[in-house]
């Protein structure tokens, strides 16, 4: 069996808040005027990703990896996870404001829901004038200030907000209020789950004139009521593997590429790269494949060596 980069038909999702730019600005394949989400590689049940290319297109990831688990995932990740792809991949364009929300820990989503728990990161791509993200609390606050607020439709005035331009990127964990302003559109690396307490959505309704369900006592238990800090600083050096986010969960690297770097993987670990500008090529076993703005590539850890070629901005994710 030959081992190839891996690139996966995506999962779109329309939102109330959603827009158009994932088709605009990352040629998806979108019809819809409210697209919110597109879902790069994922193995959340009912949203299994496609192989789009090569030997292995039209078959789930979840198929590949049962039948060759520690080729696709790497032998450490699979001793710590067994044949479970631990994180979740997305673009989104946020048109309108998301939601006010906040995720479980591991802990708390396990023992409620049977599922990890939700630590995220987002690197912004494109940032209207004065767009601006809602992370944590301004000063430190307790459940009973939270209800008060928000039972006086007041929440926001004791949320910290802050303007965000492209290449930002900011790093959640579990336990953070958060919303992704109007007029972002962003890359999410995060745990695989779809748990979400949605605490206030600025009482907006659907086109049948519905509002969409609040998790207010459940959030509780989940949030942390002390101030985070949550923007990562990182550099940009060109052709090299810049640190931005190390987590128990997941690693994330930026690399300025401009022109060729060779690539040695120990086998531990697949390996993500999305890119977030530009195009590039993948070189090995004498094929080559190419990638442009938008494109998520999945290297399984069988992949020890290959070659990045190209001038790109992109994030290079792994679990070490």
């Amino acid at each position: 069996m030959t081992f190839y980069p891996l690139q996966f038909e995506p999962i779109l999702k329309e939102r109330i808040w959603g827009g158009e730019k994932l088709k605009t600005i990352l040629n998806k394949p979108i019809a819809s005027t409210h697209i919110g989400e597109s879902w790069e590689l994922s193995t959340v049940a009912g949203d299994v990703s496609i192989v789009a290319h090569g030997d292995w297109k039209g078959s789930a990831l979840t198929d590949i990896i049962n039948e060759f688990p520690e080729k696709i995932l790497g032998t450490a990740v699979y001793n710590r996870f067994g044949k479970q792809f631990p994180l979740l991949f997305k673009y989104l364009d946020a048109r309108q404001d998301l939601s006010i929300q906040v995720h479980p820990n591991d802990a708390l989503a396990k023992k409620r829901h049977n599922s990890f728990g939700k630590t995220e990161m987002w690197y912004i791509l494109q940032a209207d004038d004065n767009a601006r993200i809602i992370v944590g609390f301004k000063e430190k606050s307790n459940p009973e200030a939270y209800l008060e607020n928000l039972k006086n439709k007041t929440l926001l005035s004791i949320l910290d907000d802050i303007k965000v331009q492209a290449g930002d990127v900011f790093f959640l964990e579990t336990g953070t209020v958060h919303a992704i302003g109007a007029g972002l559109m962003v890359a999410e690396i995060q745990q695989t789950s779809d748990i979400t307490y949605r605490l206030y959505d600025f009482d907006r309704v659907d086109t049948n004139g519905n509002t969409r369900e609040l998790h207010v006592d459940l959030a509780l238990e989940a949030i942390n009521y002390n101030t985070v800090e949550t923007k990562k600083e990182y550099s940009k050096n060109s052709n090299e593997s810049n640190p931005v986010v190390d987590c128990p969960y997941f690693t994330t690297n930026f690399i300025p590429l401009d022109g060729a770097i060779s690539v040695s993987k120990s086998g531990e670990s697949f390996t993500v790269y999305m890119c977030v500008e530009g195009a590039f090529e993948i070189e090995f076993d004498n094929s080559k494949l190419e990638y442009k703005k938008g494109d998520t590539v999945l290297i399984p850890a069988a992949m020890h060596a290959f070659i990045i070629n190209g001038k790109a901005s992109i994030l290079e994710i792994y679990i070490s």
